[in-house]
């Protein structure tokens, strides 16, 4: 890097590492580091972080305002972009003044007609959110995305990558867990039903799931009622 990373930015790494940590959901994350993005990256005026479908369409998983927003549409539109380049090149993405001959011109078109955008810059995100996902940062003013700018920005994205594979497998392991103690309890459900009403598994299933869609309730749920009302008869 040119430049030394400036505490400040040491500190908003420190604060969104707590917020991984404390097992925070993935939105929450990415939410975090658009907000925190425009207080360390020098220029930053807008950020996000963006998702690239199989209909080559951006989708805005997260993102500080409605420009960051409009800039992942006209992307969409233009067909060309540094979050798209970021993900298809697996490479950094900038250009710090789209005023003079944008690497990108049907996008700088687009972006001097319809926002307040001058410059950009696209990092393809490695880990997390699938592999086909960018952060992306804007600036209104031209060349105000330096060197330093581009350095402090890439530490942020590597930081997201990792992140957000941290959340992700924390949201997924609380998930698992979940499923496997509704699990649980529904073969308990049925294992009573089974005994209650002599009837085969298949049937005990089905009296639950009928349950389900009659009172329009989860059929986890109806097979903890089941098991409490169980545990409730006995002495």
């Amino acid at each position: 890097m040119t430049e030394t990373i400036p505490p400040e930015a040491t500190e908003a790494f420190a604060a969104l590492a707590q917020l991984v940590y404390a097992g925070s959901d993935a939105q929450e994350v990415l939410d975090a580091i658009c907000r925190q993005a425009l207080e360390i990256i020098p220029g930053a005026d807008h950020t996000s972080i963006s998702t690239l479908q199989a209909d080559r369409s951006l989708r805005s998983r997260a993102a500080s305002d409605d420009v960051a927003r409009t800039m992942d549409e006209l992307e969409t539109e233009a067909g060309e972009g540094p979050c798209l380049d970021s993900i298809l090149e697996d490479s950094v993405q900038r250009d710090a003044d789209i005023t003079r001959g944008c690497t990108w011109p049907q996008l700088a078109r687009l972006t001097l007609e319809r926002t307040p955008v001058r410059g950009m810059i696209g990092y393809r995100l490695q880990q997390g959110i699938e592999s086909r996902s960018a952060f992306n940062v804007f600036s209104d003013a031209p060349g105000a995305l330096t060197q330093q700018s581009a350095d402090i920005g890439a530490v942020l994205a590597a930081f997201t990558s990792v992140a957000l594979t941290a959340a992700e497998q924390t949201a997924s392991a609380e998930n698992l867990r979940k499923g496997l103690t509704s699990n649980r309890e529904i073969g308990k459900a049925m294992g009573l039903i089974m005994a209650a009403h002599s009837v085969s598994d298949e049937e005990a299933f089905e009296i639950l799931r009928s349950a389900s869609t009659r009172t329009n309730t989860k059929l986890a749920d109806v097979a903890d009622k089941v098991n409490s009302s169980h545990r409730h008869q006995l002495p």
